[in-house]
């Protein structure tokens, strides 16, 4: 049996949301976490991911670099990899149709359910946002209720942190 290889983990210090921490596999970007201890950070990829964790944050510096140069409304679309593997079969699908919705635009967790063909499946999807490893760079603030509200959010300081990403953007909400 091979050995699994380490997360890498670094942090991006002050943007315009607080200090973000950010992990790395050798295949991408598998975790985006708002401002806890670097402890902290380690225990949640830990029990998550149950995999070791080395500090390295040369392996996060490009990673740090666009989430930087997002949050200051200098880059509109991530083209760091991200390793799609840390997820099972559902949420990456539904990820990856999140992870597809342009900058400034938004979709309903039900839009998403029928994109991915599971048209009943929309709370499913509103699970997989939940459960998102990457926010910011899977945009799961662009995710919806099919009333055009804004409905849950775990980063930062919650709906207000979705709302300030999606005018930060210039998408229009209700």
């Amino acid at each position: 049996m091979s050995k699994q290889l380490p997360f890498y983990i670094g942090e991006v210090g002050a943007t315009p949301l607080g200090k973000l921490w950010l992990a790395t596999s050798e295949l991408g970007l598998v975790a985006v976490e708002w401002s806890q201890s670097q402890v902290e950070f380690e225990a949640y990829l830990a029990k998550r991911f149950k995999r070791a964790v080395e500090h390295n944050p040369d392996k996060v510096r490009e990673a740090a670099r666009e989430l930087s140069e997002y949050l200051t409304g200098n880059l509109r679309q991530f083209t760091l990899p991200i390793d799609w593997s840390v997820m099972r079969p559902f949420q990456q699908a539904a990820l990856q149709a999140t992870f597809a919705i342009p900058y400034g635009e938004t979709r309903t967790y039900g839009e998403i359910a029928r994109q991915i063909g599971r048209p009943r499946a929309a709370r499913a999807v509103g699970r997989a946002q939940a459960t998102n490893p990457m926010p910011l760079v899977i945009p799961c603030h662009r995710v919806i209720g099919a009333d055009g509200k804004l409905h849950g959010y775990g980063g930062g300081e919650g709906l207000p942190t979705k709302e300030w990403l999606l005018k930060m953007e210039g998408a229009v909400i209700a």
